[in-house]
């Protein structure tokens, strides 16, 4: 699931700790988390999870990362305006004694005895065997920012570093407006979706890569604008994709706004899209002026 932290909780003697992926250590930016995790799980404990950031019953990534990228100064603002949620989804070691040999299954079960008492900031991340609880899930959790299901085996061991699961993630169509393509107009190689956000025609996200015959297909449709357009002609990385670190200039061939229908997972952040959409088709016949914002995006 996206929209999240995932966020490793380290139980000792002297409280607890909570570290990245990445080894980094994030205790100072989830106190109330840390101290929860202290105060309810028992020194020795290793647990796997999520911090999340929930606003108005759907997750908030924009709050997770400023509080991610906040100051001595500012952190203890945001912890109190929006305090953050931990989700635990596989428990690691119990009691000092490494549990990452024994199957999910087992797991599961250890983590829900340990979860027995938990009360919010704390919970389980659910799971299930059934496959239609699971359906049911994967059509219902997108309007909550949750992207999809993880897909693992109930025998698995914990393989750090090994890819033993499947992500299942949820997809729906809209239309954005491509006012500017990367590549040349009569060959474009990637789509800049717009959507109009606060009365502006902004830059919401990109397409993957498109296949020779969608990008044939789709320059059939684009033209030079007419007259002023709302984008500049080069613009840095993070404008146009602003969860990629590459900050290197970006050309873009700007374009006669042209509606777009494309398919895309929930990773909304507020104000762009986290991942590349993929294009199905143009819709000429639709007008940009057309194009509003779905309902579940302005949820986000």
């Amino acid at each position: 699931m996206q929209l999240t932290c995932r966020c490793v909780a380290v139980t000792g003697d002297r409280g607890a700790t909570l570290w990245s992926r990445q080894g980094k250590d994030l205790t100072g930016y989830f106190p109330e988390l840390s101290a929860a995790v202290a105060s309810a799980v028992p020194p020795g404990c290793v647990i796997d999870g999520e911090a999340v950031i929930w606003t108005q019953g759907r997750l908030n990534f924009t709050a997770l990362q400023q509080r991610l990228g906040a100051g001595p100064k500012t952190l203890p603002g945001l912890v109190a305006a929006t305090p953050a949620s931990y989700a635990a989804f596989d428990v690691l070691a119990v009691a000092g004694h490494d549990a990452r040999d024994l199957p999910l299954s087992d797991r599961r079960a250890l983590l829900e005895e340990l979860a027995a008492g938990w009360e919010p900031p704390l919970s389980l991340s659910p799971a299930t065997t059934d496959r239609d609880v699971a359906q049911q899930w994967l059509e219902d959790m997108p309007r909550t920012g949750i992207e999809g299901l993880v897909i693992k085996g109930t025998n698995q061991p914990y393989t750090p570093g090994v890819r033993s699961w499947l992500k299942l993630k949820h997809r729906e169509t809209l239309e954005i407006i491509c006012a500017a393509v990367i590549g040349p107009i009569t060959q474009p190689s990637e789509v800049v979706a717009g959507l109009v956000l606060d009365g502006e025609l902004r830059i919401v996200g990109r397409s993957t890569p498109l296949k020779t015959r969608e990008s044939r297909e789709l320059a059939r449709w684009l033209h030079p604008p007419k007259g002023e357009h709302p984008w500049p002609a080069t613009i840095k990385g993070t404008a146009l994709d602003r969860f990629n670190r590459d900050k290197e200039p970006v050309a873009l061939t700007l374009v006669e706004p042209v509606v777009v229908e494309v398919s895309a997972d929930t990773a909304w952040s507020g104000r762009s899209f986290r991942h590349p959409l993929r294009v199905l088709r143009a819709r000429p016949e639709l007008s940009p002026a057309d194009v509003v914002l779905p309902d579940r995006l302005q949820a986000g």
